[in-house]
């Protein structure tokens, strides 16, 4: 079992696909679709129809002396029925 980090990110592209009933996650490169759904169905108690994972191209990293490459997440892309919603902003 894997650590399952996440985090919601806002862009101009991920609202537009909150209007289609469609969210974007960041998450460990390690999970595969099948885990994502089952940790995000549990998490916010919904269902999801669709799963679709991206991993970003690599960018150079530097410390110091040493160089490489490393891109330590997964943008995922979930579909939800549009009778079921998710709060992302909290409430005040």
């Amino acid at each position: 079992m894997y650590l399952f980090k996440y985090f919601h990110f806002l862009t101009e592209k991920s609202t537009k696909l909150i209007e289609k009933n469609q969210y974007t996650f960041f998450v460990d490169t390690k999970l595969n679709k099948k885990q994502i759904k089952s940790i995000l169905e549990s998490l916010y108690e919904i269902n999801i129809i669709s799963v679709n994972t991206h991993h970003p191209p690599k960018r150079r990293k530097r410390f110091s002396q040493f160089e490489g490459y490393k891109t330590n997440y997964k943008k995922v892309i979930i579909k939800i029925p549009y009778s079921q919603s998710i709060s992302i902003l909290p409430k005040s």
